[in-house]
């Protein structure tokens, strides 16, 4: 997965390295979170805000050719939406001739087109800093999940919105946290209601992966 550091065992060790260069990454961004299924695994094209929190709906762009699923324009979803943060879309600036973005669809809200979920990266080292997912109402798609905590990285994962935040102790250098907590989101009444987090440390691993354990 991409959008997290590399450091640490278990799920950690089945992402790509992304290693941050500097503290400046999560400094600078300085973000807040607001966080806001039913089936499906969901289907990703390579390039999470609390209820209260939701920003309006924002105009559905064009879709791209008939391929089975309804695609968007990801990017200009993200410019045209004011609840993601003035440094998130500073970040939205091609790498390599594509965009930094991951984009999955998949079932998570029950609405009659697939929910999107986006995960904006950064350049150089692909570390999520934002984590939105976009439901459709109405011909225009409505942004009911924002997360932009660094790093964070959301996927969809059996029907279940699961949003994976590394954990840093005082003295961690920013390639090595202590952990993760993988947190479970279901759509209930109208919103995303969050599940109990599974938080792995990554320091308890002594010749082997550590076991995740319920945080809290």
């Amino acid at each position: 997965m991409r959008g997290l550091t590399g450091a640490g065992p278990s799920r950690a060790r089945e992402r790509p390295q992304a290693v941050i260069a500097a503290a400046a990454v999560l400094t600078a961004v300085g973000l807040s979170v607001a966080a806001c299924g039913t089936g499906g695994t969901g289907a990703r094209d390579e390039g999470p805000a609390h209820a209260s929190a939701v920003a309006g709906a924002v105009t559905s762009p064009s879709p791209g050719p008939a391929t089975g699923r309804r695609r968007v324009d990801a990017l200009a979803l993200l410019k045209q939406d004011p609840a993601v943060s003035a440094a998130v879309k500073r970040e939205l600036k091609p790498c390599g001739g594509e965009d930094p973005l991951d984009v999955s669809y998949g079932d998570l809200t029950g609405s009659t087109a697939d929910d999107v979920v986006i995960n904006v990266l950064t350049c150089a080292d692909a570390v999520g800093i934002g984590s939105y997912v976009y439901r459709e109402e109405n011909g225009a798609y409505k942004n009911v999940f924002r997360s932009e905590e660094s790093p964070v990285y959301a996927e969809i994962e059996d029907g279940v919105l699961s949003v994976t935040k590394q954990v840093y102790k005082r003295g961690d250098p920013i390639s090595s946290p202590s952990g993760e907590d993988v947190i479970p989101y279901r759509w209930r009444a109208g919103r995303f209601a969050a599940g109990k987090p599974v938080h792995t440390d990554y320091s308890s691993a002594v010749g082997g992966d550590p076991s995740p354990v319920p945080a809290g």
